[in-house]
């Protein structure tokens, strides 16, 4: 190989220098009609640099490699372990020039890839691997064992193939742990390869970036276990590459938010509310670091400016729907815990967990705080004082609720400031379902009905506006769900004040006219939610798909239900409410009766509408014979 000190050897580094800076800095510059000018300049230099090293001493390490190849029997496509002990040693002189020519195969097959030439860049990675596998593993070469196997999972889950893709990651994991274990001396960087001896990297920073390495490693493989649905372990990486991330101060703060934001979600699925509280904490903490938003009249001036207040608007605003989503499951969660066959609160359930919450409280806390903590000394007294700010246990009683419910509530008008119905038409309405639910949580710790009726009312009152404007020619669906919800706020409210009447001897007229108003309105949303089913001409379906069939029967049923709940003096009104509670209580079972399959989601349901479709005639004989008799 040529002395690090002669001619050749300084124009080799200093092309090399000039093709990282074509690849990393030029090529942001390249205009869109040429977007891979400065790529595909680097790409010739590399080709120069290969084809020098290839003529550098090529006797000698020829005759060394030939000697050696015998020995290498493993597979290289995605092997699982390797003997750090076999093959060229990494700092003799074969071992150094295969680090070196598989170092720019590396970078060609980099560039391959970022040109959208995926089989030419997979060539030259395994080129790279070929020539790697004559070599133990050593400080001179780990981090380009690692890096190769990266860009080989990636390329392969890519292209769907995630198993592949697993195999080399968890090679590249593997190696990592077994060279700290073994080695542990911070490796030579790539660059570092075509750089004079003085310009060598410290240790300090060897160290870090190798570190970086290995969490790229980690977050690939977060990928990789996700899309292999193994998501206990895709949230564990992922912490994993999160809190190293921040150890080593190589993060975006909107990007790193962002996933710490996304991890919280199926920490909150596992019911685990303090991880989920702390992810979202260090979220809104580290997405603060990406500085304050620039006014509407700095984004008028500047195109940058717009750009930078739309993405931490946009970023922000997406961190809130997650503390939302975390604070409405944390009620829902709860209600679940305490409610009785009923959908009451259990009293007696209520006691036994606040028993063992204090009991649990301490040892739980110090037993997950240990391996969930991210920050540094810039951001963990702020992750905390924002952990603070709400609680991560499951509320007991009206005023615990209450505090997450009011946590919750902020953040949606936080959500709203950026997506307003003007522009952000699906995301502001379901913003506005989680606050209305939010409120539907928040009414089952309340004890007085007449309190429970209005937080209902709040509801209607977010709701119903925006289901008579939306145009359900472009919004049939959600359309479907806010008259389907608006129905049910509408039968809450109904039995709460049938609750109240039942208690008082006599009914006054203006509660009787709440409370058929009550019922008529529910009817009237379920009804409009049975006709959005209907065919252009009218007709409705004679069989429901299966995403409509549970809402469909059970609108029948609570139809029924209403029907033969409305309050009247008069017979013949009464007459016709039960022949119209029967209709629908008769479709139900009919529907069943037609299509078998169906009763599995309506069960509880269908066995009342049989029950009524037997009572209620007689019911609606004895009322015909007594307006008979009295005509």
């Amino acid at each position: 190989m040529a002395s690090p000190y002669s001619s050749e050897w300084r124009i080799i580094c200093n092309k090399f220098a000039n093709a990282q800076n074509l690849s990393e800095i030029e090529s942001m510059k390249d205009p869109e009609n040429d977007p891979f000018r400065s790529k595909y300049k680097a790409r010739e230099l590399l080709r120069e640099i290969y084809c020098s090293l290839k003529n550098f001493d090529v006797g000698e390490t020829e005759n060394e490699s030939t000697a050696s190849d015998g020995d290498q029997g493993q597979s290289i496509d995605g092997e699982k372990e390797r003997e750090f002990g076999r093959g060229h040693s990494g700092d003799s002189p074969a071992g150094l020039r295969a680090a070196k020519l598989g170092t720019i195969e590396y970078y060609l097959g980099v560039n391959h890839i970022e040109t959208e030439e995926l089989s030419a860049g997979e060539e030259h990675l395994m080129n790279c691997m070929k020539l790697l596998e004559k070599c133990s593993v050593s400080p001179e070469n780990v981090s380009l064992f690692m890096q190769v196997r990266n860009q080989l999972g990636i390329l392969w889950a890519g292209r769907d193939e995630t198993e592949k893709a697993q195999g080399y990651l968890e090679t590249a994991e593997a190696m990592y742990v077994r060279y700290m274990k073994e080695e542990g001396v911070p490796p030579i960087d790539l660059p570092e390869y075509f750089v004079a001896e003085e310009d060598r990297l410290p240790q300090q920073e060897r160290t870090k970036r190798f570190e970086l390495v290995y969490t790229h490693t980690l977050y690939y493989l977060a990928q990789v276990y996700k899309n292999l649905e193994q998501f206990e372990k895709a949230g564990s990486y992922c912490h994993s590459t999160l809190q190293r991330q921040l150890q080593l101060g190589q993060f975006s703060p909107l990007e790193w938010a962002i996933n710490a934001a996304t991890l919280s979600q199926y920490y909150i699925t596992k019911g685990l509310y303090m991880e989920g509280r702390h992810c979202l904490s260090a979220a809104s903490v580290v997405a603060g670091l990406a500085g304050e938003t620039p006014s509407e009249a700095a984004a008028l001036e500047s195109e940058a400016e717009a750009e930078k207040r739309e993405q931490l608007r946009q970023k922000r605003a997406e961190i809130s729907r997650c503390w939302i989503k975390y604070c409405l499951n944390l009620l829902q969660d709860s209600k679940k815990l305490l409610e009785d066959n009923i959908g009451e609160m259990d009293e007696d359930r209520q006691q036994e967990l606040r028993q063992a919450r204090r009991a649990e409280e301490e040892e739980e806390e110090r037993g997950r705080k240990s391996t969930v903590l991210f920050g540094s000394s810039d951001t963990f007294d702020s992750i905390c004082s924002l952990e603070e700010k709400v609680s991560c246990r499951f509320p007991l009683d009206f005023a615990e609720a209450r505090g997450v419910f009011l946590v919750g509530q902020s953040y949606v008008t936080q959500a709203k400031e950026y997506f307003e119905m003007d522009g952000h038409v699906t995301d502001h309405i379901e913003i506005l379902q989680d606050h209305s639910r939010l409120f539907l949580a928040l009414a089952f710790f309340e004890e007085d009905p007449e309190r429970r009726c209005r937080m209902h009312k709040r509801r209607v009152d977010m709701l119903e506006p925006v289901c008579k404007d939306l145009n359900a020619q472009y919004y049939l669906l959600v359309c479907r769900q806010l008259q389907f919800e608006l129905a049910e706020i509408f039968n809450d409210m109904m039995d709460l004040k049938l609750a109240v009447a039942n208690r008082q001897e006599e009914l006054e007229s203006h509660t009787i006219k709440k409370f058929n108003l009550l019922c008529a309105s529910s009817t009237k949303y379920f009804q409009m939610f049975l006709d959005s089913l209907r065919s252009p001409d009218g007709k409705f379906p004679e069989h429901l798909e299966d995403e409509v069939l549970r809402p469909a029967l059970v609108a029948r049923f609570r139809m029924a239900r209403l029907y033969s709940k409305l309050i009247s003096a008069s017979p013949t009104v009464q007459l016709d409410n039960l022949n119209l509670a029967l209709d629908c209580y008769k479709f139900v079972v009919q529907y069943c009766e037609d299509h078998p399959g169906a009763a599995a989601a309506v069960e509880t349901e269908l066995e009342l509408s049989q029950e009524m479709v037997s009572l209620l005639p007689i019911k609606i004989n004895r009322l015909q014979a007594k307006i008979a008799a009295n005509n």
